[in-house]
């Protein structure tokens, strides 16, 4: 099982491009980083289903990387690295990484590990407990218990989200509901909304955020709500 879409990062310029050859022959969109930041501050940075990440990166590390990844997602993370170190394995993991592959590597060990790792992420998937919206109490009710405060516009948002039942909303869609017009200089004000809300729920619960952003399109719920 391959993913659809996979960010590659990695500052070295001959192994990035090839692998990205390589994993896109197998049918991958592929986009490719030499820098972390420049992922961090692309459209849809957290909207990609796999992730191949270098350690030595310019920009934030890798390892930091990797925890602000699983801070939004919980798609797959492959590294794939030279850096060692007796450390270095147990960091790479408690960060949060699926599997971590030794430079020098051969690009099909690449493509098997990506394999293995988004089949398990997928059966992983569908185990997701359900998130519960409460309109009465104003809160977001993670899986694990916690309550997370919601403003009135956060409910408008989460009742969007909720009526488009995992699939993707988008920004026309939310401006319709919360009346927002974009200024003159286009800003709608949306992605002011969303980042604090993704935040209450960072602050509630350590759980993955599931509200997620679609590049240039809006935003989808990517786990089960109910009210």
């Amino acid at each position: 099982m391959f993913p659809s879409t996979l960010a590659l990062v990695d500052d070295d310029p001959e192994f990035r491009e090839f692998l990205t050859q390589h994993l896109r022959s197998e049918g991958v969109v592929v986009t490719a980083f030499a820098d972390s930041n420049d992922l961090l501050a692309s459209d849809g940075a957290y909207a990609h289903e796999f992730y191949v990440l270098d350690l030595g990166l310019p920009g934030v590390d890798g390892v930091e990387l990797i925890k602000v990844l699983r801070k939004r997602t919980q798609a797959g993370v492959l590294v794939v690295s030279g850096r060692l170190g007796s450390d270095v394995f147990r960091r790479v993991v408690e960060a949060g990484a699926d599997m971590y592959l030794v430079k020098p590597v051969q690009f099909e060990q690449v493509v098997l590990a990506v394999k293995a790792v988004q089949r398990r992420a997928a059966q992983a998937a569908t185990k997701n407990e359900t998130w519960r919206l409460d309109r009465a109490a104003a809160e977001l009710l993670a899986p694990d218990g916690a309550r997370v405060p919601l403003s009135d516009t956060d409910l408008q948002v989460l009742q969007c989200l909720l009526e488009a039942r995992g699939e993707t909303v988008t920004r026309d869609a939310l401006r319709q509901r919360l009346g927002r017009v974009p200024s003159a200089q286009g800003d709608d004000g949306l992605n002011a909304i969303i980042y604090r809300l993704r935040r209450r729920i960072e602050r509630a619960t350590p759980l993955m955020v599931p509200l997620q952003s679609r590049s240039r399109v809006g935003y989808v719920f990517k786990a089960p709500l109910t009210e």
